[in-house]
């Protein structure tokens, strides 16, 4: 199944970029009639035909539409903070995105080494992910954001952090299946005792993903595939 990104996409027509033309026409050898399947990134799944397999203009006509394709019963927002190595960021953007992730907040807390994040480059590899994976759902990658203004400003009544200090419990002891449920992820060298404590007086919960000390993007990608798992 080929797979294309159209998030603009208004009506049954649709003209691809020059650059995904291209893709199209001279990478994949598609050819006029083939059909071929598009995702908007907001559940919408559709089936294409080619009517001009033009390299630079390549014209294609919706054949049939999917509303809500695959949709999972459940919304999860992680946040986690950036690394130090862009590489390891990326690999868990992109297993989120395959696992089944709606939000994903960089978070800039105590402990964070890395102040900045290409965010062009992070949400070239979440539609990649998001393709691959034959999701029609695009996670929504967040700014850069500091851990004060997330906790005081999320509302959701399931709010967890990920530590390896203090007073923790399991994830499915503290979320409930087919909820919203925002996660936070510490940086190398985990949250300070202060940021766990502020956490606390605003309704954060403990959680322990097991007695190995994870990396970062291990965390991350447990945390994604836990919640996916108690939703089945």
């Amino acid at each position: 199944m080929q797979i294309f990104y159209t998030p603009d996409i208004n009506g049954i027509e649709y003209v691809f970029s020059e650059e995904e033309s291209k893709h199209a026409i001279r990478v994949l050898r598609l050819e006029i009639n083939n059909v071929i399947n598009l995702v908007d990134g907001k559940g919408t799944m559709m089936e294409a035909v080619i009517t001009d397999a033009h390299p630079k203009r390549c014209k294609v006509l919706v054949t049939n539409v999917i509303k809500d394709y695959e949709k999972r019963p459940y919304h999860l927002h992680i946040a986690m903070s950036p690394l130090k190595n862009p590489d390891r960021y990326e690999w868990f953007l992109e297993k989120a995105t395959e696992i089944g992730v709606d939000e994903i907040t960089p978070l800039l807390s105590h402990h964070t080494e890395k102040k900045n994040i290409n965010m062009e480059r992070c949400n070239r590899i979440v539609e990649s992910a998001m393709k691959q994976s034959l999701k029609a759902y695009h996670p929504l990658i967040h700014p850069l954001t500091k851990f004060e203004d997330l906790i005081k400003s999320n509302n959701l009544t399931t709010k967890l952090i990920a530590t390896c200090e203090g007073e923790r419990k399991k994830i499915n002891e503290c979320y409930n299946a087919g909820t919203k449920c925002l996660i936070l992820v510490g940086p190398e060298g985990d949250f300070s005792t202060e940021e766990f404590q502020l956490a606390s007086q605003f309704g954060f919960t403990g959680i322990t993903l097991g007695k190995s000390r994870l990396r970062t993007e291990t965390a991350g990608i447990v945390v994604c595939n836990a919640i996916s798992i108690l939703n089945q």
